[in-house]
């Protein structure tokens, strides 16, 4: 589609100047975005951004990828990881920042690229999201029988699984004030066990055992083979592991279409992750590298076990390793609250994402059904899958939740690789319409390299993620099917569309970047630019 026409831009500037004077001050309906309501202020959607969906990955989750890999592969692959969800967000912020629509990343690719990717994505992207929820319930409940107790888990389920979806059947503001307290609590508990590792490191712990770099005279573990080779499958296994930790950082974007100003709002955050990346999953996991060794008898247990509580945590091992009596009851309620969170922050993700491929017309129209700005057809199926949660009360269920569950990590692997694919025929439509990248809302930096990136290196571990199962005595349903099934599942969603509807790669120049950018346009000016009058409020503006 091509933009409309600027032959002359003094008319254009009249225009444009006549409709603010019309319509000065729109309502709070002329605001909204479809019929969600746009109340996620600032300091929402930075601690998004900053804590967005960190949870039982990065607390628990940390100390299978120690044990399998060692501190320094661990650290390689987190860092590695992280540099692709970075990749990807950055693309994501951009294409946010000039439409930003709900749900968006669905509604790009069927713009930018083919209306059947569009398809795909969005139910893949849903499924990803939506199947978080009863992963990370399922995750709090195990925490909680950290602390011995006779009740039924399918009760701590309940209790657990009702409020997060009485949260997100109220508007949308609820559901921000609830992130922003327990994110805060999570960024809080972060930087605490950060500067706990470095003091334990350094000896400051009640048994004054100054550690070092001790740990780290066996950097890298071996797995499947011995040597060299060992110690390279061993680094290459643990990267799905951490991807599934980053898994759902997304969040900050999908939520542009509720975001207030989004276009000052959404850079923001995304230059957030960074740090995000860098200092709370890279830093911590180095500094819990040094205070635990991969090969502690205490992680192996709990990760043989199946935990997934704080005795799975290698964050709570070295602190039991220094002394500290009281605190792994402490870190172990952080984990619940965590989880819950986490799984929150799915719950409203996988909503707006099936709502925003509902309203492009990608899924059937009674999902479009929404009130008070919350799309409530959404929240029913998103809260049918979470009932799937219940199978772990059982251990046969428990397998049957196993395979289900599995397909997360790849699907974030599959959907990232369709991210970059979209973003750079994204940057290629913008090429072919002349538009200069100064005048994008959000210039990520070193495009379209980054996205480049993003599609290599995300495929490429989509493939890899199963390598074992090929080797000899290693090869089973178990081994082989999780790692990849979702693969052929958005290939057949993809290709079935195209087949049923017949649609065909968009040409660039038809590639349609202007429906919705007018009216995204004319609101810029409307949203107010606070400004700090004080010390103290400049500090907040930085972090909000």
């Amino acid at each position: 589609m091509l933009p409309p026409n600027k032959s002359d831009p003094e008319i254009e500037r009249v225009d444009h100047v006549e409709k603010q004077d019309a319509d000065p001050k729109p309502t709070l309906e002329q605001k909204n975005v479809g019929t969600l309501q746009r109340r996620l202020k600032s300091r929402h959607v930075q601690f998004l951004a900053l804590s967005g969906a960190i949870g039982t990955g990065l607390f628990v989750g940390t100390g299978q990828v120690l044990s399998l890999s060692g501190p320094l592969s661990m650290t390689l692959a987190f860092a590695i990881s992280g540099l692709d969800l970075y990749a990807v967000i950055n693309s994501m912020g951009e294409m946010a920042t000039w439409l930003p629509l709900p749900g968006a990343v669905p509604v790009y690719a069927a713009r930018f690229v083919d209306e059947a990717l569009g398809f795909a994505l969005g139910w893949n992207y849903w499924y990803q999201f939506a199947i978080g929820v009863p992963i990370e319930i399922s995750a709090a409940a195990m925490a909680i029988e950290y602390w011995p107790n006779t009740v039924s888990p399918a009760v701590w389920i309940t209790i657990l699984f009702v409020p997060m979806i009485v949260v997100n059947s109220l508007p949308v503001r609820t559901y921000g004030e609830v992130e922003f307290v327990l994110g805060a609590i999570k960024l809080t508990t972060i930087v605490g066990l950060m500067l706990l590792m470095l003091i334990i490191t350094l000896g400051g712990a009640p048994t004054h055992d100054r550690i070092g770099f001790r740990y780290w005279k066996h950097p890298m573990e071996e797995y499947l083979k011995t040597g060299a080779l060992g110690r390279f499958l061993a680094f290459l296994k643990v990267f799905v592991q951490a991807i599934f930790s980053y898994g759902g950082s997304e969040i900050v974007v999908v939520a542009a279409g509720e975001t207030e100003n989004p276009r000052r709002n959404i850079p923001k955050a995304v230059r957030r992750v960074f740090w995000r990346i860098t200092i709370f999953y890279v830093g911590s996991v180095f500094l819990v590298g040094m205070c635990v060794s991969a090969r502690d008898n205490r992680l192996l247990n709990a990760i043989k076990a199946g935990a997934k509580d704080a005795g799975a945590s290698p964050f709570v091992i070295a602190i039991q390793n220094g002394g500290i009596r009281a605190l792994p009851s402490i870190i172990n309620a952080v984990i619940l609250s965590s989880a819950v969170s986490a799984g929150n922050s799915f719950f409203y993700a996988s909503t707006r994402v099936l709502y925003s491929t509902a309203l492009d017309g990608k899924a059937p129209r009674f999902l479009r059904y929404e009130k008070f700005g919350v799309p409530y057809a959404c929240v029913a199926i998103t809260t049918a899958l979470s009932l799937l949660v219940y199978l772990n009360v059982s251990s046969s269920s428990a397998e049957v939740f196993f395979w289900i569950s599995n397909l997360s990590s790849v699907s974030t692997l599959v959907v990232w690789t369709a991210i970059g694919i979209t973003y750079l025929r994204f940057h290629q439509a913008l090429k072919y319409h002349g538009i200069p990248r100064s005048s994008l809302p959000f210039k990520s930096p070193f495009q379209p390299y980054l996205a480049w990136f993003a599609v290599i290196f995300s495929a490429i571990m989509a493939l890899l993620n199963g390598f074992d199962a090929f080797f000899p005595g290693h090869f089973s349903a178990k081994t082989f099917i999780p790692p990849y099934i979702a693969i052929p599942i958005f290939g057949t969603l993809y290709l079935g569309y195209k087949f049923v509807k017949g649609t065909s790669i968009i040409k660039i120049e038809e590639i349609d970047l202007w429906s919705g950018k007018e009216e995204a346009d004319r609101l810029e000016a409307i949203w107010e630019q606070p400004k700090p009058r004080n010390f103290l409020e400049r500090i907040w503006f930085w972090i909000a």
